[in-house]
């Protein structure tokens, strides 16, 4: 069996910048770092850009000094106004950084919306191939893909050998998905996938499904997901802890609230007899 690794998520550390949560996730005990290089104007958010190149020295010297590795670029959107090749400088940043994955997710009113998705994903992918990066299309609930289902057809539609899909189990929670369907899923799809828990009430308005998503997910095992069964199904060793919890920074601050993100996960993931309590020493 894999040893389990674990990525710090850019959201569950919005507001530093990449040097800092690498160090933060060095210090804290994760393999790995989600950067996202590709800014989308939230509350909060850093703003990383590809082509800030004392940011990027930063970021290089980070990444050598430590020892953590950069997993996966966020976040090429498919959107009606933004062009794929925008995203190209971010992509060559991040295989140069020594990433493996884009994240993708589309967000578009097109009249033909599915075929648009369609050609919009390969053809990032087609960018994404040359650089040796996969691109994993993830299922927000609140965006035109809220299904596994409509992931599932996009890339498969797309057809491209360099393409994923992102399980997020606060989306798989939040869809309804059948746990069965994930063992339909070509195992070559699946990279790596990010975690959080979550309470057992489903938020009543999109608006506050936003809400939880970008600022009020649980510690694993503190709520309501069904880890266990989670992970019979998903043949993969990479974690990317994405848990932004502003409550939780405004206690503990940044490194302490990464900290207890990752001793969650490893006490359920590695030890599920040892349950998390909501008190994490």
């Amino acid at each position: 069996m894999e040893k389990k690794q674990f990525s710090l998520a850019h959201l569950t550390v919005i507001g530093c910048s990449p040097s800092e949560m690498i160090h933060i996730a060095a210090r804290t005990g994760y393999d790995f770092v989600s950067i996202r290089l590709i800014p989308m104007g939230v509350e909060g958010e850093f703003k990383c850009l590809s082509q800030d190149k004392t940011m990027i020295r930063e970021t290089r010297d980070a990444l050598n000094s430590t020892g953590v590795k950069m997993l996966d670029l966020e976040l090429a959107r498919i959107m009606d106004d933004v062009l794929p090749e925008t995203y190209l400088p971010a992509m060559e940043v991040a295989a140069e950084l020594g990433a493996s994955h884009v994240i993708s997710s589309a967000w578009t009113r097109h009249h033909n919306e599915r075929e648009f998705i369609v050609e919009r994903y390969a053809e990032i992918c087609d960018l994404a191939a040359p650089l040796g990066l996969t691109v994993d299309l993830e299922f927000p609930t609140f965006s035109s893909i809220t299904t596994l289902k409509e992931a599932t057809d996009i890339v498969r539609s797309a057809d491209r050998p360099n393409s994923g899909i992102l399980i997020d189990t606060l989306y798989l929670y939040f869809s309804g998905v059948c746990l069965d369907e994930l063992e339909s899923l070509p195992p070559e799809w699946l990279h790596f996938m990010h975690i959080c828990d979550t309470e057992a009430s489903l938020p009543a308005t999109l608006d506050k499904i936003r809400h939880v998503a970008r600022d009020d997910r649980k510690y694993i095992g503190e709520g309501r997901i069904d880890f266990d069964s989670i992970l019979e199904r998903m043949p993969v060793s990479i974690y990317s802890i994405e848990l932004p919890n502003s409550a939780r920074v405004k206690e503990y601050g940044y490194e302490e609230h990464a900290r207890r993100c990752l001793l969650s996960a490893k006490k359920c993931f590695e030890h599920p007899e040892d349950k998390v309590s909501s008190t994490i020493s």
